[in-house]
């Protein structure tokens, strides 16, 4: 008995040490990468760099145009997106029936794993010449909700999946409506699950590059509406890198910002969702 016990146990602490030593060696190439992002870009960023233009090809000045178009690239991109993939995953979870739904995880899960250079190319022939929208930041907004839709579905269908039966077998019981039921208690109960896609939407669409190359452009001046062309954080790190000789500094400094608003969204929306979950069942 004792022989038989042995040789599980070993294996399961094998795989636990495997395991621990994956995520050790992840956490130490993510630590290393931030040091690194810190230490060259903290020697770049200064008081006036998140306030003025960029000047002589973004070697001088700082990135706050860059900034503003990045918020209105992104808030263009969640603004669509995020009607349209909680709707869409609402329905898959709880209206879709069982063969439609096949089809439509197949298109999703085919959709997610297009290259983003496709959607910039997509984007450019339907809404910047189709729609005659132009090199703009509307443009660029709507190849990224077309980008991350997929991801926002399947995210938040698994949200609302992983919500356990008995909370709907309870409303049933108590005569709420479908309608009701998913109102006030199961969309409160997915919201982790709704952040997490929210999150995963954000982070695809801030990075991107290849996309807005071919949708709202280069310029680095302030926008004036979205029909204006918009330069993103991630094409500004992308121009200084590659093509601007001396421009590594400034991109380092536009990377750290970029890393730190992520972070700050990161924790906003958890905070914002897990604080509305408690509200929302504290009522029920």
């Amino acid at each position: 008995m004792v022989r038989r016990l042995a040789i599980p146990i070993g294996k399961e602490q094998g795989a636990t040490l495997v395991v621990w030593l994956v995520a050790l060696g992840i956490t130490a190439v993510f630590l290393w990468l931030l040091s690194n992002v810190i230490w060259q870009g903290g020697q770049a960023v200064n008081g006036t760099f998140l306030t003025q233009a960029p000047a002589k090809a973004g070697l001088e000045g700082g990135i706050a145009p860059i900034l503003v178009s990045t918020g209105l690239v992104l808030g263009v991109c969640m603004g669509v997106s995020l009607p349209l993939g909680l709707g869409t995953a609402v329905f898959l979870s709880e209206f879709n029936p069982q063969r439609s739904h096949r089809v439509i995880r197949l298109s999703l899960d085919i959709l997610a794993g297009v290259p983003s250079i496709v959607f910039g190319l997509f984007g450019n022939a339907f809404f910047s010449k189709v729609l005659d929208l132009g090199f703009s930041i509307l443009s660029g907004g709507l190849t990224l909700a077309c980008m991350v839709l997929p991801i926002l579905i399947r995210s938040i269908q698994v949200g609302l999946v992983n919500v356990p039966r008995e909370y709907r077998q309870a409303a049933a019981a108590l005569g709420l409506s479908r309608l009701g039921t998913l109102k006030t208690l199961i969309l409160p109960a997915a919201l982790p699950g709704i952040a997490v896609g929210v999150l995963l939407g954000i982070g695809r669409a801030i990075a991107e590059t290849a996309a807005l190359i071919f949708t709202s452009g280069y310029v680095d001046r302030m926008p004036t509406s979205l029909l204006d062309s918009g330069r993103v954080l991630s094409i500004h790190i992308f121009d200084l890198a590659m093509n601007i000789p001396g421009g590594e500094q400034n991109a380092y400094g536009t990377a750290l910002v970029l890393v730190i608003l992520l972070i700050l969204i990161n924790t906003l929306v958890s905070w914002l969702a897990e604080r509305f979950r408690q509200s929302k069942l504290q009522i029920l």
